[in-house]
């Protein structure tokens, strides 16, 4: 409910995006044209935008403390799916004693929770329970209310943790897919032209664009989802346990078992999608050129446990991705072929994210 409250049901947060928007452009002028690796400066936006949420702040390209927290965050994400941490996982008490690089995972943690309790402390200092500025502040007010109550589980460690899900998660995801979005315009430079002539019909050079806009645009409303859809960044989706005794096509699934939903098999069904294993915005618009959505599109899981960032992602996936094309036309570095190889971390991401942003 609070971060509905500090996101999604603001207006005000739309603006916030189109301000980050603004300062990643810039940083892309600086580039001049010349090749650069995207990852980062894409990760450091976006994040911007859920921090301004939890921790009432941005952090500017330039703070290297938090250039430092973002790729400590990223290399760790990537070591949890090594062989290491597997055997960690399988093996907890022999592993604990085995020197290897599965112990840097525990520290990195350490050093990523020591960041977020800093932002705590520093929220108690000034909190004023009148008058809440973002999620930590609320989440204060809330361990006041319920302290004489054992049961409420609302403390520090668990705002802690909170927060820690919240930036994390609200981060990888839409900086990942946007890092696939702007690879596949560099690989399909005939999309990425439509994108551009629809941008400059609907929005022009002259403003932003806003979540307005996207009601105009159904070409560029048809490419986000496509994108999500190829680059499948959670093939498993993440785990749901049963909650009770049941029969799935005739499988027993006992209460506590955990399951994996594999949206790769519905993202790619043959039966659902007209070219499966192609780039191709038209699955998502009608033979009269209407954006339609499509009951086999669920990038973002299903049901009660739907991700529940799915209406900011949204906003950031549509507002990021029209304003840096409305600015840039993208291209591989010279003489390279864009790949769509990919890495796999706590998502699929890019192996290779370099690219040519040059100003119309």
């Amino acid at each position: 409910m609070t971060l509905r409250n500090f996101s999604v049901v603001k207006r005000s947060l739309d603006h916030t995006i189109v301000e980050e928007c603004r300062f990643l452009n810039e940083a892309m002028e600086d580039e001049q044209g010349k090749p650069f690796y995207l990852q980062f400066i894409i990760h450091n936006a976006v994040s911007n935008i859920i921090c301004s949420v939890v921790f009432g702040n941005r952090y500017e390209y330039t703070d290297r403390r938090f250039q430092e927290l973002l790729h400590l965050i990223d290399v760790t994400l990537k070591m949890q799916v090594t062989m290491w941490a597997q055997l960690y996982n399988v093996f907890p008490t022999i592993m604990k004693i085995v020197p290897g690089p599965h112990h840097t995972i525990f520290s990195n943690w350490k050093n990523v929770i020591s960041f977020v309790k800093s932002e705590i402390q520093a929220h108690k200092e000034d909190w004023n329970p009148s008058c809440p500025r973002d999620y930590i502040d609320c989440y204060l007010d809330e361990i006041e209310k319920s302290k004489d109550d054992v049961d409420a589980k609302f403390d520090e460690e668990n705002l802690c943790f909170c927060v820690l899900d919240l930036f994390v998660a609200g981060t990888e995801t839409t900086a990942t897919t946007l890092c696939w979005a702007l690879l596949f315009m560099t690989k399909y430079p005939e999309i990425q032209k439509k994108v551009h002539d629809e941008i400059d019909r609907v929005i022009g050079q002259g403003r932003q664009p806003s979540m307005a806009d996207r009601a105009n645009m159904p070409y560029t409303d048809a490419v986000i989802p496509e994108v999500q859809r190829m680059g499948n960044i959670v093939p498993l989706n993440l785990p749901r346990m049963a909650t009770n005794d049941i029969t799935v096509r005739g499988y027993v699934l006992p209460k506590g078992t955990q399951i994996f939903g594999n949206l790769t098999s519905v993202l790619f069904d043959k039966n659902e999608w007209e070219t499966p294993h192609h780039f191709n915005p038209e699955h998502f618009l009608e033979e009269n050129g209407k954006f339609v959505r499509r009951d086999a599109f669920m990038p973002f899981s299903a049901g009660k446990r739907v991700c529940l960032g799915e209406q900011l992602a949204r906003m950031e996936l549509f507002l990021f991705f029209t304003s840096f094309l409305q600015r840039f036309t993208i291209s591989p570095p010279p003489g390279v072929e864009p790949s769509l190889e990919f890495k796999m971390g706590s998502t699929l991401y890019p192996k290779e994210l370099k690219i040519c942003a040059v100003s119309h």
